[in-house]
């Protein structure tokens, strides 16, 4: 069994802070950014286990990394508990994360449409079996994330269900599945899952800034926070969440920052690395002086040199 960084960063006595994992947005270039800022742990963009199994070239090149971005968690989502053994079995192969991750949490219907992410939170016989399943190959730590509710399952119910087993971290969105990604935090609830969990408790959803941050902490006595939405086109938000007389980058710090997001897309994924990057480059442009235009001409960029020449205009 590999070490079990969750336990190493909870020696330290303050609370982590991780880059959740967002599918689509957070691949390596972001990843590292975010990183430079004091994130963590980062987690991969979701990735599918039955993928893994039947044509794993394209999600291992997706779910790849870089040193400086341990400790790495690959996040996977499924319903076949073989599917997850051989999926797992190729990850620690082939990419060698610090640990691995299964979603009980997505709401997207093309995973529901699988009986995956909060899908499988519904079903608490499946949701056991899985993770047996995936205990019994892994030689990293296990995680999981889930909402508070999916269904009739409700999160007590559901940690309850898997009491037993040796999951290493839970990252709790404190929403519903019904919510979505908006609407009010149940802290209480996130609180209450130390009753069935003993291990590392990340609280998710809703931290723009360092009130929320600390209010999240206060009320959910959490280990630490997993940081989603509130890093897009922010991601200096693990320093002010670290830190709160941080002061938020000026605009030319911002367009730096951007265009080194840039350059390393362009490296790790060449032409496809700056398309990806449109919407990270709407996200830095939000509150900045006719915003609603850049954004505009940033949907339509197809090179770095291009990107460079508006930034450049701006300044």
């Amino acid at each position: 069994m590999k070490k079990n960084f969750w336990q190493e960063l909870k020696k330290r006595k303050k609370p982590i802070l991780a880059l959740a994992p967002l599918a689509g947005i957070t691949d390596s270039p972001f990843r590292q950014i975010c990183k430079d800022f004091g994130a963590e742990v980062v987690y991969s963009e979701m990735a599918s286990a039955t993928a893994l199994v039947y044509a794993p070239k394209k999600t291992l090149e997706l779910i790849k990394f870089y040193p400086k971005e341990r400790p790495y968690v690959v996040q996977l989502f499924g319903a076949c508990p073989d599917h997850f053994q051989i999926a797992i079995k190729l990850i620690e192969k082939k990419v060698k994360p610090d640990g691995i991750d299964i979603n009980f949490g997505c709401p997207v219907p093309k995973v529901a449409k699988q009986g995956a992410g909060a899908e499988l939170m519904k079903n608490l016989a499946l949701s056991r079996k899985i993770l047996l399943a995936v205990l019994k190959v892994a030689t990293c730590p296990i995680s999981i994330k889930v909402r508070t509710n999916a269904g009739n399952i409700g999160l007590l119910k559901f940690l309850k269900n898997i009491s037993d087993l040796k999951i290493s971290a839970l990252m709790v969105h404190g929403r519903t599945l019904s919510q979505g990604f908006s609407g009010p935090i149940n802290f209480k609830i996130i609180k209450q899952a130390r009753r069935y969990f003993s291990g590392i408790i990340l609280a998710n959803g809703g931290i723009k800034n360092y009130l929320d941050g600390r209010e999240m902490l206060k009320k959910t006595q959490a280990d630490g926070l997993g940081i989603g939405r509130g890093a897009l086109g922010r991601p200096w938000i693990f320093q002010e969440l670290s830190k709160p007389d941080y002061q938020t980058p000026e605009k030319k710090e911002i367009f730096r920052l951007a265009l080194k997001q840039v350059c390393l897309a362009k490296k790790i994924k060449g032409r496809q690395g700056i398309l990806e990057m449109r919407k990270h480059l709407c996200w830095y442009a939000q509150g900045l002086p006719n915003a609603s235009k850049l954004r505009k001409k940033l949907t339509q960029v197809n090179t770095k040199e291009e990107i460079k020449n508006i930034l450049m205009e701006l300044k």
